[in-house]
């Protein structure tokens, strides 16, 4: 699979004004406030309506703010179970493959990449169940091998969403760079991978909250294998208070 030139995963055409510096405080606060209320066991898609018309956000902000908030639990078992990057002793490794490479790509081409509460990366991205290659996805793959090979993984596997098409393709193109990269690592599409990375005894890379709230040691790739090219458009929403900023 060779991406195309001409194509990226830049940001949408409405990302400039949405998430311009002027809204970031109030961004933060409609995080806090979610995060507060999901705490008190208040329902997450009513709850986030309650919020984003309390700010008056738009359905973009909102998915957002959804996407990092976190309850004060969530928040706690995560930072207990994230690993730092040291040394990972041989240990293998579970990689949710579509959640990380659009998380890379997204980065490097200029489009908002947020930092939750928990301090993973995650990305606006919506693929549609239809995933197409592009000119940073051999970067990703790249950034990705080098802040991992480092650490001294152990088997390290890439997992893709079957029901994504072209999700053989990038498994295929996986595979390819692997031993050049220096980790011969396995790439397997499966029908659902969240289930598998939620279940496995491996340390888990992964942005997602519901395999984060089971995972028993993940580590923050994303997070790694951008430093070297920070993302472009870093969005953190990671602090905040319930006290409602002017805009």
């Amino acid at each position: 699979m060779r991406p195309a030139h001409t194509r990226h995963r830049g940001p949408h055409p409405a990302d400039a004004h949405l998430f311009a510096p002027k809204w970031v405080p109030l961004l933060q606060s409609a995080v806090a406030e979610l995060s507060w209320l999901l705490t008190r066991g208040y329902p997450p898609g009513a709850t986030l309506k309650l919020v984003g018309d309390r700010y008056a956000l738009t359905e973009r902000q909102r998915w957002a703010v959804g996407r990092a908030a976190c309850t004060e639990a969530q928040l706690a078992h995560r930072a207990a179970t994230q690993l730092p990057p040291t040394d990972l002793g041989g240990r293998p490794v579970s990689i949710d493959g579509f959640n990380l490479i659009i998380t890379l790509e997204a980065a490097l081409s200029g489009g908002v990449v947020l930092r939750g509460r928990d301090g993973a990366l995650r990305d606006l991205s919506s693929i549609h169940g239809t995933y197409r290659a592009v000119q940073e996805t051999d970067r990703a793959i790249w950034l990705a091998a080098d802040a991992l090979r480092p650490l001294g993984p152990g088997p390290v596997r890439w997992l893709l969403d079957q029901p994504v098409s072209n999700s053989g393709r990038l498994a295929a193109r996986l595979r390819e760079l692997g031993p050049a990269l220096g980790l011969p690592w396995t790439a397997e599409v499966v029908m659902n991978p969240d289930r598998e990375l939620a279940e496995t005894t491996d340390i888990v890379v992964t942005a997602d909250s519901a395999v984060l709230d089971r995972a028993a040691a993940w580590l923050n790739l994303a997070a790694l294998a951008l430093e070297p090219e920070p993302p472009r458009w870093l969005l953190d929403l990671s602090q905040g208070s319930t006290d409602t900023p002017a805009v």
